[in-house]
């Protein structure tokens, strides 16, 4: 039985009338043209034989549908509504992970979307939706690197992980480069329970392994043990310990009364420019240093153990570059960025989705503030 134009245009307006009309309508056009689409495509391509229908869920601006997708015996047919609906899905689960990574919990993240399109997203939807994109940070956490970098700045931060049903803080461990032309990239995020030598030596020599044959010069803080593991992974690097981490130690180790003359006489200690020092003159005045505030402050006499020379590397490098290799605070800043993404996480459920979290940060990072080149390094050498 064949519909007169008016008897369409009733059913069609009885059909607007309700948002499940609505709905229907626009299930009943999609089917229709994807298969009017697969029609066509039999026809173009000899041998082709159309193969029934899959279901497809989709939802979005306040409508929820199963669309019924044509296939083929080949399965080379792609509708084309089916690329529109993959597309706005891979859209949905960018934003997802974007606002995932800027510190929202699921179920805000959820309530954002839902103003957006529509439709609430459990906090199930939500985390499975925003971790589609793991394995493409897991990917570029494992990139290949740059054969030569003049610095890399190592540290660890910690977090809150779940581990056989224990929550306790683990340590992640981080490592930024300085590139040639002045630009930097984070190399690795790595998660093991505990900060220690020889797992920074291990992940040192993981570098080797993605294509780095060459660090000028490593930072580092004072860890025990981390001259050794540098000196096995890198033998040709120098090495700087942190001294604003020296700065702050020996000023908690004296009074408040000393404090202001104590902290004039480390920037005396640690000059900048306008200084011939060099690292061996340099550790000779700390020893004096430490040898005269150690007759009221017993603890301050270890500062003048050998180990200390490397508080002073950062001298043999011109002085334009100077402030900005004599510590960690580079990477500092980024485990800065690290901790306000996890503030609001509480523990996660594990080590993977903290380097999972940690990595999306680290690759934002790269691509946008540690892209601009800086121009301090042109004239990089050593002395």
């Amino acid at each position: 039985m064949e519909l007169t134009t008016t008897q369409k245009s009733a059913f069609i307006s009885e059909m607007l009338s309700s948002e499940a009309g609505i709905n229907e309508l626009i299930r009943v056009l999609l089917d229709t043209f994807s298969k009017q689409e697969r029609a066509l495509f039999v026809e173009e391509h000899e041998g082709e034989q159309c193969n029934g229908f899959r279901p497809r869920r989709w939802r979005g601006y306040g409508c929820s549908f199963e669309l019924r997708i044509p296939r083929t015996r080949s399965g080379n047919f792609q509708p084309l509504i089916l690329g529109i609906l993959s597309g706005q899905e891979s859209e949905r689960a960018l934003l997802f992970h974007e606002l995932y990574t800027r510190g929202l919990s699921c179920e805000d993240i959820g309530a954002v979307c839902e103003r957006i399109y529509g439709y609430h997203y459990s906090k199930q939807q939500v985390s499975f939706l925003s971790n589609t994109s793991k394995e493409e940070i897991y990917k570029w956490l494992e990139r290949q690197l740059s054969p030569h970098y003049l610095a890399v700045y190592i540290d660890a931060t910690f977090a809150y992980t779940r581990r056989d049903d224990r929550v306790a803080q683990e340590a992640y461990y981080t490592m930024l480069g300085l590139l040639p032309d002045g630009s930097r990239e984070v190399l690795c995020v790595v998660n093991h329970p505990t900060e220690g030598a020889l797992n920074w030596e291990a992940e040192l020599k993981a570098l080797k392994t993605r294509g780095v044959e060459r660090i000028d010069l490593i930072i580092s803080d004072a860890l025990q043990g981390i001259e050794r593991a540098i000196a096995s992974a890198f033998p040709h690097s120098s090495h700087q310990l942190c001294v604003v981490h020296f700065k702050r130690h020996a000023l908690n180790a004296v009074s408040k009364r000393d404090k202001d003359r104590m902290r004039q006489e480390l920037e005396d200690l640690f000059p900048i420019s306008g200084t011939s020092l060099t690292p061996i003159k340099a550790f000779e005045k700390l020893c004096t240093f430490a040898e005269r505030w150690g007759k009221s402050y017993r603890s301050l006499l270890s500062l003048s153990v050998p180990r200390n020379i490397g508080y002073f590397t950062y001298l043999m490098f011109p002085e334009g570059v100077r402030r900005m290799i004599y510590s960690t605070n580079w990477v500092e800043r980024l485990n800065r960025s690290y901790k306000r993404t996890l503030r609001i996480r509480g523990a996660l459920p594990s080590a993977d989705a903290v380097v999972f979290l940690l990595g999306s940060v680290a690759r934002e990072m790269t691509e946008k503030t540690y892209a601009r080149r800086l121009p301090y390094f042109q004239e990089w050498s050593t002395k």
